[in-house]
This record gives C-alpha cells, structure tokens and sequence, in this order.
C-alpha cells in the first residue's frame, strides 16, 4: 500500500513538473512575442518621427547642410549614451581597436544610408519616399534568398512585384518628380538593405571580441554613431559645408537648435530600436514593418506639408502602401 502511494506521489509530482516546464515555455514564448512587438512598434514610431523632422529641418527650414546635420545628430546620441555610461545607469563596452576593425564596414553603410536619407528628403515628399523605399524589401529579399540560402514562396514575391510597379507608377505621377532625389532614393534602398543584411552577421563577429562576450544595443549604438564622427566630418568638408554653415542664419535661431537636438534624440531612438528589432527578428521582418509604417506616415506627411497631388498619384501610393500591407501578410503566412 505504501509502495503504491510513493507510486502514486511519483507521478503526481512528475506530472507537475511537466505542468512547470509547459508554463516555464509559455511564458518564454509570451516574453519573447512581447520583445518583437514592443521592440517594433518603438522602431516604427522613432523611423517615423525622425523621417517628419528630418523632412522639417530640410524642407520647412531649408537648411542645405545635410551632412551637417547628420553628424550633429550622431554627436546627440553619443553624447547621451556617454552620459548615461558615466552615471552608470547603462552598460557599454569599451571600443577596442579589434572591434572597430570589424565594425568599420557596417559603419560605412549606416553613414552612406543617413546620409542619402537626408538628402532624398531634401527633394521628394514624405509619401513618396515611404513607396520608393518598398524598393529596401525587394533588393532585401533577394539579398537573404543569395547570401543566407533563404528561399520566399510565391505569396512574398508577388508582393514584391507588386511594390516595384508601385514605385514606378508613382514617379510617373509624382507632382513633384525631382530626378536627384530619386536617385539619391535609389542608392539609399541599396544601403538600407545592405546595412539590415550585413548587421546581424557583424554583430555576431563583435559579439566575441568583447570582454563580457557580449555587445548590448547601447554599446552598439555608442560604437556606431562614435564611429561615424569622423567620416562625417570628413564629408563635410568634402562637400564644403563649412561655407554654408558659417553665411546661414538659421545657426542664430534657438527654435532651430531646438529642433535639430530633439533630431538628434530621434536618432539615438531609431538607432537603439532598429538594433533591437533585428535582435528579435531578421532582415527582412525588419524591412517589412518598416513598410507598414509608411500608411500612418505617407498620410501625415502630405497633409503637414501641404504636399500637391493628384488622383493618380495618390492611387498610386495607396497601391504601394496595400501592396506593403500584402507584404507583410505572405511573410506571416511563410513563417507560420
């Protein structure tokens, strides 16, 4: 009777403990679900502010010092996370010459794609920029299929189709069709991808040249931004901002400082989230909510600037923004 009691127990007990392993799962599985959604909807809505402000400062204030600016902003977010290191309320790793090294490449990329960001916005609006670069998904996803083996069934590649006929047909229609900034558009798509492709596979390299083994997302934000500093100086006498710089007026108006240090802030946002999104999910996942939160901001963006349209240009960006929508459906679909 005893024997079949302990019996009894055993079982009882290693039924529990399976019930703890199920919940243990669970609960695992939620926070993990949790850190994808909270992590993308903070990048959505810092990719999406900074695009409006960037677009405010460019267009609004017609400041023509780009790399300027970028480099103020990247000075912004190096200055807050230092800050914030010293005080000991975050963790960073300190930037050794091997890591460097082996960040280098990325930090070029991040730096180009800023920089021809800044200078699209200059000339194309808001709803415009947010079709063209559904072109990023496109170049992305053949990017993943030949660098990583990746293989998108049909679904995902008839929404691509359908992205590219939308950028087409809305530089056709644009009003305000302004050949430099395409271009500049263009090569930004190339960079974007480039950066979202080539980022998790340098991280995992940096990760083992730390002394933790391990590189947070302020480390990686500090290393980045520190990192482009100079190069952007550099481009700024390249390009001969200096001149501009020292004969505009706007320099002397707080409200514009103001404006610029909260872009600033904005960057050190969309460059913690977008590393953050990418450790939680992959290239193409992050180019795909990218394009979902062009709906809210192509909206925004035509009726804040005022933005002259017509009936087939606005088709045409109501496509782009369904066939983002679709995008992202055949990607849900493909991973389930």
């Amino acid at each position: 009777m005893k024997h079949f009691e302990n019996g009894e127990s055993d079982l009882e007990e290693g039924k529990m403990g399976k019930d703890r392993d199920k919940a243990l799962r669970n609960n695992r599985a939620f926070r993990l679900h949790n850190q994808a959604l909270l992590s993308g909807l903070a990048y959505c809505i810092s990719s999406c502010s900074m695009i409006l402000v960037n677009k405010l400062v460019l267009s609004s204030y017609d400041f023509n010092a780009g790399i300027s600016l970028m480099v103020y902003q990247n000075f912004i977010s190096v200055s807050i996370v230092t800050i914030l290191s010293v005080m000991g309320i975050i963790s960073t790793e300190p930037l050794t010459w091997r890591l460097v090294k082996v960040w280098m490449p990325v930090n070029v990329i991040f730096v180009g794609m800023l920089i021809t960001s800044i200078f699209s916005l200059k000339y194309i609006n808001v709803a415009m920029v947010t079709v063209l670069k559904n072109v990023t998904n496109v170049i992305t996803a053949v990017g993943e299929m030949y660098l990583f083996g990746k293989h998108h069934d049909n679904r995902v590649w008839a929404a691509l189709f359908l992205m590219i006929i939308s950028a087409i047909t809305g530089g056709l229609t644009d009003l305000s069709f302004h050949a430099v900034g395409y271009a500049w558009q263009i090569i930004n798509c190339f960079l974007t991808a480039s950066y979202s492709l080539t980022l998790r596979r340098v991280m995992d390299t940096a990760k083992q040249l730390t002394k933790s083994g391990n590189l947070n997302e302020f480390s990686m934000v500090l290393l980045n931004n520190t990192l482009s500093l100079p190069l952007g100086i550099f481009l700024v006498f390249v390009f001969n901002e200096i001149d501009y710089l020292s004969r505009t007026p706007l320099l002397r108006l707080p409200m514009f400082w103001l404006v610029i240090t909260f872009s600033g802030v904005l960057g050190l946002g969309i460059s913690f989230t977008s590393m953050w999104f990418l450790h939680q999910t992959g290239a193409t996942t992050y180019s795909l909510v990218g394009s979902l939160n062009k709906i809210p901001l192509s909206i925004a963006g035509i009726f804040l600037f005022k933005v002259p349209t017509s009936v087939e240009n606005s088709a045409s960006i109501f496509f782009g923004l369904l066939a983002g929508v679709f995008f992202a459906r055949a990607k849900i679909r493909e991973r389930s």
